[in-house]
């Protein structure tokens, strides 16, 4: 039995080693093999250096750099189909996801579950609005998404063979791997802790960055904001046969009114409406646009220990 940790790295310098000096008891004391895969996201401090200096002390720590910063779900997925393991394990190399529930996860996989998900009960150190937002959104997706995502989930799982090669299988470019492992269906299951602060550095996690996550995670499992348009336009279109209505009823009625004052938030309403249907629409077209252009997800520099 072996085990694979699929560990993305972006400017994590001040964090790697730390990381491995955590995990490596918590994998020898597992009893069976392991191997670290670290992918190195196009960083631009020296967590290649930091990674490569590992990977000479231990050839269980392969290492693979990308040419560029390609994105935590690239990062993660390239992991993916280097591992070896009969179970793959996926987290941050920051401290914020503990190594030590790793054999509880895994003793979850021996019991028969395909994908064990990390569920956070409580976040140390994060703001009011970060906290906020992920609960306003994940209520959100779960609303309009065919795939239940679980809430307080992230990417910290553990996930058998059978599961990774399925999510690997999936031809998108723009995967949006949370979805997709819900997605993928078999026993799936949770693990609840506690995520900690990072034991180094601060977030590389920007707000920009997190806002396409969410978007990907909207696109990529629903189709739901595409038929708001006819939605809105039915809608308006009863409105406006009531609207039609009553201006008949009330000329019949010998009501005088001003009709124009009607008209300018009409308008306003019809147009603003548009544009934003438009833009939902144009959103997915864009999406579209990125999976026909078939550019790779991801394009790798060089490795180390890889085979």
């Amino acid at each position: 039995m072996k085990i694979s940790l699929v560990v993305p790295c972006f400017n994590e310098e001040l964090t790697v080693e730390k990381f491995y000096a955590d995990a490596l008891p918590v994998l020898k004391g597992m009893g069976i093999d392991y191997e670290m895969i670290f992918v190195n996201d196009g960083s631009a401090d020296k967590t290649r250096e930091k990674l490569y200096s590992l990977a000479e002390k231990d050839e269980n720590v392969k290492v693979i750099n990308f040419s560029k910063n390609f994105g935590q779900q690239a990062a993660i997925i390239c992991g993916f189909r280097s591992s070896k393991g009969d179970c793959v394990a996926e987290l941050d190399c920051d401290g914020q996801d503990p190594v030590d529930l790793l054999p509880v996860m895994y003793e979850k996989f021996l019991e028969g579950y395909d994908v064990v998900h990390g569920r956070r009960i409580k976040r140390k150190n994060e703001s009011v609005f970060k906290r906020a937002t992920a609960s306003l959104y994940y209520k959100f997706l779960h609303g309009i998404s065919t795939t239940k995502i679980p809430k307080d989930t992230g990417d910290f799982k553990l996930l058998s063979r059978r599961a990774v090669d399925a999510v690997c299988a999936m031809p998108e470019h723009e995967k949006y791997l949370r979805g997709l492992e819900s997605w993928v269906g078999f026993k799936q299951t949770f693990v609840d802790f506690e995520r900690k602060s990072r034991v180094a550095g601060k977030t590389h996690y920007s707000f920009k960055k997190m806002t396409n996550l969410a978007k990907a995670g909207i696109l990529s499992n629903s189709n739901w904001p595409l038929s708001l348009s006819l939605k809105f336009g039915l809608i308006g279109g009863l409105l406006s046969i009531l609207g039609f209505v009553a201006l008949i009823i009330l000329a019949a009625n010998g009501v005088a009114f001003d009709a124009s004052f009607w008209l300018i938030p009409t308008v306003c309403l019809l147009f603003s409406g548009n544009f934003v249907f438009n833009g939902i629409s144009n959103l997915y077209l864009a999406n579209v646009y990125n999976e026909v252009k078939n550019r790779p997800e991801y394009i790798i520099d060089d490795t180390k220990n890889i085979e």
